[in-house]
């Protein structure tokens, strides 16, 4: 059973919000289907209470996380347009990404009574490691970006995302590889992190003999010289990295630096231009970075991997609060039956907080720039 959380405790009745669409971006269904211009706003309790961001914003990662805020910023700036008298605003909580730093962060937000819920958080790792905390204080939250599998099945039933796990990607990923890249002998490395695990190891699993040998580096390494030289002695034609563009952006530098002539594919951790500027036009050129979310819409006015996502995960919240829903169990229950269609696609999500569909993209480096417009659908 969800507890309520504290700081929700005494909430009015919360309505007047729009609802997760844009005429450019599609619309909710009739189920969820709500006036952007409903009377009684100004009524609700919550107007002057924040949304909570928990997620990287600087680090080796940050660029992620400013992508995932600039999403949150507009939804609720296109909210704000429509109800002058009644602002929602954000609450940022910078973990780094690090499982470490995440729960002190986790605290500190299920203690302050202007916070009734949570985008985020934004990795997987300081996913399981705040999941039981959230779930205790019966906190709702949707992440825009954490995909370890094993998230939604702990049983924290205040937990959703809106982005398809790792399990999917890592599929596609290797079959890509195999069949459209024709990969015969793939390496496959990864940094450690949980994010990273799950994904580098589904990819393995799923190339079975095609995959000849794996590594693993430490977030923050930079000297990649002892993979590089067993990832050359094996003979390997590809490399799968799973991990976050920093060090994948050095591994492939030196990989290329050392000799490696085969193809470099990450996920979504590296999709990112950084990428790029981390292992240099040459180096990055060629690369394919997958990822279970799509090009923004046309006309949408935030950038990045996962600002749509957070735009949606956003706009859902402010759904509920339309609805006129009173309390954290109502929101999450709201959350947890929502369907419609937003800026990163359909959205619903199954009993364990995923969602059920999904598209996984493969998007591609040339002539020194990433693609982030024209990916390949590839599931």
């Amino acid at each position: 059973m969800i507890r309520s959380k504290k700081s929700l405790r005494g909430f009015a009745a919360l309505v007047g919000v729009a609802a997760l669409t844009l005429s450019a971006c599609g619309s909710s269904n009739d189920n969820n289907k709500t006036s952007s211009g409903s009377s009684g706003s100004s009524k609700s309790s919550l107007c002057g209470k924040n949304i909570a961001f928990l997620g990287a914003l600087t680090g080796d990662a940050g660029a992620l996380g400013q992508n995932m805020v600039n999403g949150i910023n507009l939804a609720l700036k296109e909210y704000t347009g429509k109800h002058a008298d009644c602002k929602i605003g954000l609450k940022t909580f910078d973990s780094q990404g690090s499982a470490d730093k995440a729960p002190a962060l986790a605290t500190q937000i299920i203690n302050d009574d202007s916070i009734f819920g949570l985008v985020g958080p934004g990795f997987s790792g300081e996913s399981l490691a705040t999941g039981k905390t959230f779930f205790q204080a019966g906190l709702p939250s949707i992440s825009p970006s954490a995909t370890n599998v094993t998230i939604t099945q702990q049983g924290w039933t205040t937990w959703h995302r809106v982005i398809g796990n790792d399990d999917a990607q890592g599929s596609s990923d290797a079959k890509y590889l195999t069949t459209t890249v024709g990969a015969k002998k793939i390496y496959v490395i990864d940094d450690g992190q949980d994010y990273s695990k799950g994904l580098a190891g589904k990819v393995k699993s799923e190339l079975g003999s095609a995959a000849i040998g794996s590594d693993q580096i430490s977030k923050g390494q930079t000297d990649m010289s002892a993979v590089v030289t067993k990832v050359k002695a094996a003979g390997a034609d590809a490399v799968f990295y799973g991990g976050y563009y920093t060090e994948a952006g050095l591994l492939a530098k030196q990989l290329r630096q050392g000799g490696f002539k085969g193809t470099f594919m990450s996920g979504d951790g590296a999709e990112d231009p950084n990428f790029v500027k981390v292992a240099g036009a040459q180096a990055a050129n060629g690369a394919l970075l997958s990822a279970p979310a799509g090009p923004a819409p046309s006309g949408f006015a935030a950038s990045g991997l996962y600002a749509t996502q957070a735009y949606d995960a956003t706009n859902i919240f402010l759904a509920a609060l339309d609805a006129g829903k009173t309390s954290a169990k109502d929101i999450n229950s709201f959350i947890g039956s929502y369907t419609g269609t937003g800026a990163s696609g359909p959205i619903a999500f199954d009993d364990k907080g995923d969602i059920k569909q999904s598209t996984i993209y493969v998007y591609k480096v040339a002539n020194g720039q990433l693609d982030v417009n024209n990916p390949e659908a590839i599931k």
